[in-house]
């Protein structure tokens, strides 16, 4: 049976973003019991030009809800970007994964050729569906899930690979 884009594209990101979850809150324990300010972790950087570990779940997350939302025939509502602790940070990733666990097969099933417009600054992009998903969507949340537990190993929180790739599937 082939791959359907709702399989291609929900599990998946559900997966990466309760990783997300989990990574943030192995760092807030970390920070309590190393008694570290939890301002020093979400405010660090790899880089001084990239963005902060804050900046860097709020993005995941959005291009998550956005990207399903564009698939999905659906505008995603905003979200404000005003989160300042984990456990903020925490609740975002949770109501995500709320939001695009709302999306049904029958509603992402069939988009592969959809014409999806993405503005970006001055231009808008225009992908069909598949490539939308496989060569937008799904780097850019794995970059930033990626980019958010980097800042946490290099910062000391005692995370493996099985926190970023989470428990085999059943």
């Amino acid at each position: 049976m082939p791959l359907s884009m709702y399989q291609a594209a929900v599990p998946p990101l559900v997966r990466s973003l309760e990783n997300l979850a989990h990574i943030l809150g192995k760092a807030s324990a970390h920070a309590a019991e190393h008694k570290i300010d939890p301002q020093v972790l979400l405010q660090d950087r790899l880089y001084p030009n990239m963005f902060s570990l804050t900046r860097q779940v709020q993005i995941a997350c959005d291009i998550a809800r956005r990207g399903i939302a564009r698939l999905g025939s659906s505008e995603a509502p905003p979200v404000e970007d005003n989160e300042t602790t984990f456990e903020q940070l925490v609740e975002r990733v949770h109501t995500t994964i709320s939001y695009i666990q709302e999306f049904s097969p029958e509603q992402l099933d069939g988009t592969e050729d959809r014409e999806i417009q993405l503005p970006m600054g001055p231009q808008t992009l225009t992908f069909a569906g598949q490539p939308f998903l496989l060569m937008f969507v799904m780097p850019n949340v794995y970059f930033h899930v990626t980019t958010a537990y980097g800042i946490l190993r290099h910062n000391g929180v005692p995370l493996g690979k099985l926190d970023f790739l989470g428990q085999p599937p059943q």
